[in-house]
């Protein structure tokens, strides 16, 4: 009789905490990324070192920094997992209906790094009332079936642009160290409600949430952990004065919203913004609102450099949304216009 072959240990996950999620605790991550997982379930898992942040034993009050590395028991990412409290059939999972079509959106890709035009509109990770997401899909981008791909940051739903997944834990580790340096360069595109002045410079305004929302800090907010420092250097490309203008940004850190704030900051929010948009005059929204502009937030993630986890510089462009291009096309404005902030 051949001897029993013995049962293979079964695969542990690793996840790396993005740029934009340092600072928040580990309990709250856990609520973002798995929100079927009970705080006492957490807790057991925690006790029992089934979780580990970069190796170590941890707590749920672990505020959290970008690029460290979450070791995961497999149970939490198979489909088994089901609280206690939710229907024994609700989806755990909200993957795109049509998952390859991850595949028509690739601008670059190597056996390390693939670079997304993401599409306005979709959820890079799942959360409440969200019928799919961008993460929950991303085996399909998986080389050998096995390793599953991971973000290495995110960008708000509604906005579009270049969004970069790792294909494995190294490149995602690396990837991971590079925006928290800040050796990357992030620039994005936006059409604004009238036009920023002065028309290039910095805006150096600390953020802290408030409700659903961000907000600048007051002065009280500032002495407060929760306040966070937010950098973001503009030019004003082109411009219909007192209409509207073209915008590059260059955000020098990655704080959630913080370019939509800060431009609302300057009086000039970006056009369509649901959330921090609606300062202008009636009057001013109307004529817009006549015009034939495009819908949706005029936000894009136009251009990302990074260094790549191996060799060289990853860099990437993503061609404007459709109705990005219609505004772009009513007023004139260049497509392929190249912007340089050397002298801000």
């Amino acid at each position: 009789m051949e001897p029993k072959a013995k049962k293979q240990p079964a695969k542990t996950e690793i996840q790396t905490v993005t740029p934009d999620e340092a600072g928040i605790r580990l309990d709250r991550w856990f609520k973002r990324h798995f929100p079927v997982i009970t705080n006492s379930q957490l807790q057991k898992m925690l006790r029992t070192k089934q979780i580990r942040v970069d190796g170590k034993r941890v707590d749920s009050a672990l505020r959290l920094e970008a690029g460290q590395m979450l070791r995961l028991p497999p149970h939490v990412m198979g489909d088994s997992f089901v609280s206690p409290l939710a229907s024994p059939d609700a989806p755990l999972k909200r993957p795109l209906r049509n998952p390859n079509k991850l595949k028509s959106l690739i601008l670059y890709e190597d056996e390390d790094v693939v670079a997304l035009n993401k599409p306005a509109g979709l959820a890079v990770q799942g959360g409440t009332g969200l019928k799919e997401n961008l993460d929950d899909s991303l085996m399909a981008l998986s080389l050998d079936g096995v390793t599953r791909p991971k973000l290495v940051h995110r960008l708000d739903r509604d906005t579009s642009g270049v969004l970069l997944i790792a294909r494995n834990d190294f490149a995602a580790m690396k990837l991971a160290a590079s925006f928290r340096a800040r050796s990357t360069q992030k620039i994005y595109w936006a059409a604004t409600v009238g036009v920023p002045m002065p028309e290039l410079g910095r805006i150096d305004a600390p953020l802290i949430k408030k409700g659903q929302v961000m907000t600048i800090a007051d002065d009280e907010a500032l002495t407060s952990r929760e306040a966070k420092s937010a950098v973001t250097l503009y030019r004003v490309v082109e411009s219909i004065p007192q209409v509207m203008a073209f915008v590059a940004l260059w955000p020098l850190t990655g704080r959630t919203h913080q370019l939509r704030v800060h431009l609302a900051h300057l009086g000039t929010p970006i056009w369509q913004d649901p959330l921090y948009g609606l300062i202008k005059g009636e009057e001013e929204l109307k004529g817009l609102t006549a015009m034939n502009l495009g819908a949706g937030l005029h936000l894009h993630a136009r251009q990302l450099i990074i260094p790549h986890p191996r060799r060289g510089v990853i860099n990437v462009t993503a061609p404007l949304s459709a109705a990005m291009q219609k505004t772009w096309r009513c007023f004139g404005f260049s497509e392929k216009a190249r912007v340089d902030f050397d002298d801000i």
